[in-house]
């Protein structure tokens, strides 16, 4: 899930942005209303997080000029601006929903999961949770990170439980492609989460669904 985050106070854009990619978020920031139609150009998101308060133009001007050149990405309101007046601007032009600052990251991050994540996309191993869009990965209550080359591993083998990845798939992760140097990543991860990955001799590995 790719987000656009327009925030003009830098200590909290800076924040959101780390703790959203901690969650599994792909997050791109604008500073300034102009820089959000640059970043839209060019890219696609899948939700806008958008300050009003910003230079050149606010938050309000930026998600009505998206909206009336056809852009239905869905957009939240994180503001200081509480009176009934605002809140009620910022739905009127198209919001699916409105923060008050100030307001703990998890809010946010609870607001976002209930209406754009889907239970049904989750897999689960064990005691592992895989969400395949966000790539968040969490065993028990912990986020755990894989790293690029384990992560992608990973991902290749849980969204294809019960089936053969074959191991030519699995070595173009890798930076040096190699047998010897896919089986080290493989123990890896059995020995990080604790998980089975067998071995079909000759033809590559593959996760069972328990």
């Amino acid at each position: 899930m790719r987000i656009l985050l327009l925030e003009d106070d830098q200590i909290l854009c800076d924040s959101l942005k780390e703790f959203l990619e901690l969650e599994g978020y792909k997050v791109d920031v604008a500073h300034r209303g102009p820089e959000v139609f640059d970043l839209t150009f060019t890219h696609k998101y899948d939700l806008y997080i958008l300050d009003v308060n910003v230079p050149e133009v606010d938050g309000f001007d930026v998600l009505s000029a998206l909206k009336e050149a056809g852009d239905e990405t869905p957009a939240i309101y994180i503001t200081a601006l509480t009176d009934i007046n605002s809140i009620s601007k910022g739905f009127a032009i198209g919001a699916e929903d409105y923060i008050k600052k100030p307001f703990d990251p998890e809010e946010l991050l609870i607001r976002i999961k209930r209406k754009y994540q889907n239970d049904d996309e989750l897999l689960y191993l064990n005691d592992i949770v895989y969400n395949p869009v966000t790539r968040v990965l969490k065993k028990g209550e912990q986020t755990i990170g894989l790293g690029d080359v384990q992560q992608n591993i990973f991902h290749a083998l849980i969204t294809a439980q019960n089936k053969i990845v074959d191991s030519y798939t699995l070595m173009d992760f890798l930076e040096q492609p190699t047998a010897n140097a896919l089986r080290v990543n493989l123990a890896k991860l059995k020995n990080k989460l604790g998980i089975e990955i067998k071995n079909i001799r000759g033809k590559g590995y593959m996760i069972e669904k328990v």
